[in-house]
């Protein structure tokens, strides 16, 4: 048994998920009322015994702030949303679809970024990038700039509220209501003319989706579509701008910046746990879990694994290839991975880092981490040379 101080957790979980995976690999938690998971091994197990592990948790924080979605399905009923939604985030489509716009954007907002010679990596570009791409990628049109950010963030603190704050419900709940009315007229759009969107392919599938179920899925795609990218792509800059010889790396082969997605997802990880519900009782770790019990897959602990990692609490992108565990495994591997893979590590780094010449940290600039279900830097400011 473990007692964790959530605000400890928030600041820095690292020292506590390396003193689990010492002492207590499967720890319960009762201020969580589930049994933590911190070890590689153990996590890759638990995913690969779905028959016992179940994604449909009880009273789940996800379910409460969106409905029911395919995160919380297992089995058929997961593989008929998945099936529905996925085929515009496939590698290919990524490649021949979306590939063209996203640069298109991504010049859009570093225009009008270049002048200002000074402005915050995250809130001033990634942001507003991401949240042009994403509304490419769904199909919904006419959302003000930030807002998507900001509906991202209401519904991810829902989320993670284990600690039952009723302020951040009603920030949740009055995001997704503002959700679910863009979703209700892209879905009229397209049910008269089908286009290459996610909401196109979930209203013209084979085993058509209605307008909630819709509108469900599209909350948990904004909610780690915005949220994600942003964690991981200031992870990344920031190492980039901290590191002269890294630096010099990536200007000299781009391609590097594929390396630097991956160690950024692995060694801050955007999401730093997430839930299973057992269905009959299961040994791991020598620790019975029982039938109904709740755990917890600890990813971000897993990620710093040093059994499996070496050196894990180090960011270093020419470490040997290793499965991280960023983006779940199994059938619920991220349906997102390769849009944010395109988007941050083949586009948005070596753009930003090109175009804004002489790009540095603002003086005295200090790393503000903070979180432990979804982890991430909040900001990055910089400057650079200004140009008209």
């Amino acid at each position: 048994m473990v007692e964790l101080s959530l605000d400890d957790m928030s600041r820095d979980p690292y020292p506590m998920w390396a003193r689990l995976r010492a002492e207590a690999p499967v720890a319960y938690s009762p201020s969580l009322e589930r049994y933590l998971v911190t070890r590689y091994a153990d996590i890759v197990e638990l995913e690969k015994t779905p028959e016992v592990f179940s994604s449909r948790e009880e009273d789940s924080l996800l379910t409460r702030v969106v409905g029911h979605n395919m995160l919380r399905e297992d089995n058929a009923p997961h593989h008929r949303i998945r099936s529905a939604a996925e085929p515009p985030t496939r590698p290919r489509q990524v490649r021949d679809i979306w590939s063209t716009a996203f640069a298109t954007n991504c010049g859009r907002v570093l225009e009008d970024l270049a002048p200002r010679g000074r402005g915050d990596l995250i809130a001033d570009f990634i942001s507003p990038l991401v949240e042009l791409n994403l509304a490419a990628v769904l199909g919904i049109g006419g959302v003000p700039r930030g807002t998507m950010t900001q509906w991202s963030a209401h519904m991810m603190a829902g989320n993670g509220n284990y600690a039952d704050d009723q302020e951040i419900w009603a920030r949740a709940k009055a995001a997704t209501a503002e959700i679910d009315e863009y979703v209700r007229l892209a879905v009229d759009r397209v049910q008269g003319s089908a286009d290459d969107s996610i909401i196109s392919a979930m209203v013209h599938a084979d085993d058509p989706l209605p307008l909630d179920e819709v509108q469900n899925n599209v909350k948990v795609i904004i909610g780690g579509g915005i949220n994600e990218p942003l964690h991981v792509f200031g992870t990344g800059a920031w190492q980039a701008l901290t590191d002269p010889a890294l630096r010099a790396r990536l200007v000299d082969d781009p391609a590097l910046w594929r390396k630097v997605f991956e160690e950024s997802a692995r060694w801050i990880s955007p999401i730093g746990l997430y839930p299973r519900q057992v269905l009959s009782e299961y040994e791991v770790a020598g620790i019975r879990l029982p039938a109904g019990s709740r755990v917890a897959l600890v990813i971000g602990s897993g990620n710093r694994d040093s059994a499996v990692i070496q050196n894990a609490d180090v960011f270093d992108i020419d470490r040997e290839p290793v499965a991280h565990l960023a983006f779940g495994g199994g059938p619920h591997f991220c349906m997102g991975a390769w849009v944010a893979r395109h988007q941050i590590g083949a586009l948005a780094w070596p753009a930003v880092f090109d175009r804004l010449r002489g790009l540095r940290l603002v003086e005295g600039f200090e790393p503000e981490i903070s979180g432990w279900v979804f982890r991430g830097l909040k900001s990055l400011p910089v400057e650079w040379e200004a140009v008209g």
